[in-house]
């Protein structure tokens, strides 16, 4: 009698384990930019599993990020698209002294909803025929600055500049061409690739040789450092399922 009484609360036990998150699960704030919207929609989802911690997410310009921050936003991680903001909020102390690295390189690419219109030299750009040209505001988003630098080393800054239509951040720009209120516009691989190819209209990948390379740096911000979660979360994209997840959509890793 009394062992199949404990056998049946074994049971019990263990189904409460598994329906009930554990005791000590806790959930993080976390700014990530606009770029990495879909591979970190999907760590978040692997580091719930995995932890069962969860990372609440809101995505949107680094620069506009950097600044909610500094004015007491509670985010406790930061995934900038730069290596410069999250380094200027260390500095700043408003975040944890080494816990800052390099979690993906971007990439930048000329791309259009319409088939056909670019090909893989992005000769549109010189041959011109567009009247509207997408890019992130630079002075916010850093794949909108290497948008600027990339026009700059082919000479084509200030033909093009009157033509440029400017976003808040990355995914309002991809929304511009996908919607046609622009013809073409730079964005992040991130965005338009899957399954390794482009899933939909041209594209044009540019040479990282025309821009500075696009380190996208994380960090733990000082009110994240006594929620587990936090640090874990930032642990738990070093990871390889983490790192598998990041290359998918057409990153690089640091070395």
């Amino acid at each position: 009698m009394f062992y199949q009484w404990f056998y049946r609360l074994a049971i019990i036990l263990a189904t409460l384990t598994a329906i009930c998150p554990p005791a000590f699960a806790e959930t993080t704030l976390v700014a990530v930019a606009s770029n990495f919207t879909q591979p970190m929609t999907e760590i978040a989802e692997a580091f719930e599993k995995a932890t069962g911690h969860s990372a609440k997410l809101s995505f949107g310009s680094s620069g506009k990020f950097v600044a909610q921050i500094e004015n007491g936003a509670p985010f406790e991680v930061f995934l900038s698209a730069d290596a410069e903001k999250p380094a200027q909020l260390e500095k700043a102390k408003l975040a944890v002294p080494g816990s800052r690295f390099t979690y993906a390189i971007g990439k930048l690419v000329l791309w259009s909803a319409k088939p056909g219109l670019i090909d893989d030299q992005g000769a549109i750009l010189d041959s011109g025929g567009f009247k509207h040209l997408a890019l992130a505001d630079p002075k916010l988003a850093p794949y909108g600055e290497a948008a600027v630098e990339v026009l700059k080393n082919k000479g084509l800054l200030e033909k093009l500049q009157p033509l440029f239509v400017l976003g808040e951040n990355i995914s309002q720009t991809h929304q511009f061409i996908s919607t046609g209120n622009a013809e073409l516009g730079f964005i992040a691989l991130s965005q338009v690739i899957k399954g390794g190819k482009i899933a939909e209209g041209s594209a044009w990948g540019v040479p990282q040789s025309l821009h500075t390379p696009i380190r996208q740096d994380a960090v733990l911000l000082n009110k994240g450092e006594d929620n587990p979660a936090a640090p874990a979360l930032l642990q738990f994209i070093k990871s390889a399922e983490a790192r598998a997840i990041i290359q998918k959509y057409g990153y690089s890793l640091a070395d």
